[in-house]
Order: C-alpha cells, then structure tokens, then sequence
C-alpha cells in the first residue's frame, strides 16, 4: 500500500495483518480522491476507524489542513503513529486509541471532510450517521465504505446521500448537505 500522490507520494505504508483486517483498496482510494480532489486543499479531514491511517494519510498528502485518526485497536493506533512518522505528516495530524463512536459523542472538532469506514454488517455506520452530522462543517463531505448489502438512510442530519459508487464488494457513499443537492 503506497501513498498515491502529494507530498509523500510513493511512500509504501505499514499495513495491519490479520483476518478481521480490510484495507481500502487502491482502486476505491483513487475514487474516494477523485471525488473530492478540489475540496481537499486546507480541509479537516476524520478518519475514522482509521487501521493504517491510509485514507487520512492521503488527504494529508493531498494538502489537507489536519486529520484526525480514531481508531479502538492499540495495534492500529501504533500503525497509524508509524505510518505518520515515516511520511512526515505527523505534526498536522492527531491520533486517537479510542472506539469512535465514543470519539464522536465528545469531540468539539468540526470537520470538512468525514471518511467512516467500519467492519462491516455490525450496524456502525447507522449509529455514525446519526451523530456524524452535527460535526461536520456548513459544506461538509461524508463518505461511508460499506458492502454492497449495507443500506444507508438517504438523510444523515442536514446531509443527503448525493451519490453512490460501487466497486466488487465495496459500496462509496457521499453525504452532502442537503440544500446543496437540490441543484444536481
């Protein structure tokens, strides 16, 4: 897994093994990107349920403000710190070890740009969608990857579901705000 382009392009990041591990792939990376590729520049961006920390590692790249990494796993926590280090963005970027629901209910962070991408079928991307919102900021961008049989709301708060992408076995979704929706 390599940082795609920016400032660290080509860096090969850390990844974590095991059987209950689902990195994005290469191809759902570039679209997640491709999508907000003129939103991206001084964005706050969450990754939440981060793992290698690859998709906020990106945006960094990318010039994104900050980001914000949560994550429940030590594991993952560790691998996101190292990840962070080796490609020298670090010092824009925090790191939470903490389930991130929990995250959610008590950050005062305001974010432009929300990437939630949790183990699949347990039910978490609803209970994200309902709190995620209200920490978004005024043009604020949500982006869920989920399996294709997951079916999300088509409101999230003040956000709209916008578009939906599908790839193999992976399902994009954008939330936007809703009265920005209206003119597509």
């Amino acid at each position: 897994m390599r940082v795609i382009t920016g400032s660290a392009r080509g860096m090969k990041l850390r990844t974590l093994s095991g059987l209950d591990v689902r990195p994005t792939t290469d191809r759902v990376k570039e679209s997640v990107f491709s999508i907000i590729q003129f939103e991206i520049e001084g964005a706050r961006f969450l990754d939440l349920f981060a793992g290698s920390g690859q998709m906020g590692i990106e945006a960094l790249s990318r010039g994104a403000s900050k980001a914000v990494f949560t994550d429940s796993s030590r594991e993952a926590v560790k691998v996101v710190r190292e990840n962070l280090e080796h490609t020298k963005l670090a010092d824009r970027a925090a790191v939470r070890n903490e389930d991130s629901l929990q995250f959610l209910k008590v950050t005062k962070d305001v974010f432009d740009i929300a990437f939630a991408d949790p183990p699949y079928a347990k039910g978490l991307i609803d209970e994200v969608l309902k709190i995620l919102p209200e920490k978004m900021s005024e043009n604020g961008i949500i982006i869920c990857e989920t399996s294709m049989e997951e079916e999300l709301p088509e409101n999230a708060g003040r956000f709209r579901k916008s578009k939906e992408y599908r790839y193999g076995k992976t399902k994009l979704t954008v939330f936007r705000p809703a009265e920005e929706n209206e003119d597509d």
